[in-house]
C-alpha cells in the first residue's frame, strides 16, 4: 500500500495552452498524446497532473478540483504570481485563469487554469481548524469573517464572501473595532478580486479612518499595505 499513488486527470479545452500555463508554474511535460485522444502528463516535484482534451468544456462552468500538499506556500505563491505577471502583464486575481491572493500566515491558495480547473496548494502542516482561531469571536462580525474566509479560500466564491461582509459591516455594533478593521481589509481584498479597484480604495480609506490602538493598527498594517499594492498593480 505504501507505493500506491493517486493522480488526478483534469479536462482541458486544448492541450497546448494548458501545458504552456502549467509550464510557467514549473510543471514539466512527461508524456503527450495528440491522437486519437489528446492527453498529457505533467509533473512538478512529487506532484503529478494529467490532462485530457474535452472540446465542449466551458471554462466558466468548470468545477474540477484537486489538492496538492506542499511544504510551504508563501514563496510558492510569490513565484507563481511572478510567472503569471510575466505572461499576462499583471497578476490575474479574477477571471480565468487566475490565482487567489495570499497574506502572511495564510496556509493555502488556489490556481484556476485556462480551462477552469482549480488546483489548491495547501501547506503540509496546515492546522485542522484553518483560520478558525483568528475568527473564533461570537460577534456578528467575527462570524462573518469566518464565513467569508471559507467562501473565499475553500470555494473561491468571492462574490458571496463580499455579500457576507457587506451585510455585517452595515451593522454599527456588530463587533469590536479591530474586527471591523479586519472586515474592511478583507472586503478591500475582495473588491480587488472582483475588479472594483475604486471600491477597494474606499474600503482601505475606511479602515485607515478607524480609531484603533497602536497595537491594533499594527496588526492590520501589513495586510493594508499588501492590498494597496494589489490595487496599484491592477491600474
Amino acid at each position: 500500500m505504501k507505493h500506491d499513488a493517486s493522480i488526478p486527470a483534469l479536462p482541458c479545452v486544448e492541450l497546448e495552452p494548458t501545458l504552456e500555463f502549467y509550464g510557467r508554474l514549473g510543471f514539466e511535460v512527461t508524456y503527450r498524446q495528440r491522437a486519437p485522444n489528446p492527453y498529457a502528463a505533467t509533473r512538478r516535484g512529487g506532484a503529478h497532473l494529467h490532462f485530457f482534451g474535452l472540446k465542449e468544456l466551458k471554462p466558466e462552468e468548470g468545477y474540477s478540483c484537486c489538492l496538492i500538499i506542499v511544504d510551504e506556500v508563501e514563496t510558492l505563491h510569490e513565484g507563481f504570481s511572478a510567472a503569471l505577471r510575466e505572461k499576462y502583464g499583471k497578476v490575474p486575481v479574477r477571471g480565468i485563469p487566475r490565482i487567489t491572493r495570499m497574506k502572511k500566515g495564510q496556509t493555502r491558495f488556489t490556481v484556476v487554469d485556462p480551462s477552469g480547473n482549480s488546483v489548491m496548494f495547501i501547506r503540509r502542516d496546515e492546522p485542522s481548524g484553518y483560520g478558525d482561531d483568528e475568527d473564533a469571536s461570537a460577534t456578528h462580525l467575527g462570524k462573518a469573517l469566518k464565513t467569508a474566509r471559507r467562501l473565499r479560500d475553500f470555494k473561491s466564491e468571492d462574490d458571496m464572501a463580499a455579500k457576507v461582509l457587506d451585510a455585517a459591516l452595515k451593522k454599527p455594533d456588530a463587533g469590536t473595532m479591530l474586527e471591523r478593521a479586519r472586515a474592511l481589509v478583507a472586503r478591500a481584498e475582495l473588491a480587488v478580486a472582483l475588479g472594483e479597484p475604486a471600491r477597494a480604495r474606499e474600503w482601505i480609506h475606511a479602515a485607515d479612518g478607524l480609531v484603533l490602538s497602536e497595537l491594533e493598527r499594527e496588526s492590520v498594517r501589513e495586510d493594508l499595505e499588501a492590498i494597496a499594492k494589489l490595487v496599484h498593480a491592477q491600474d
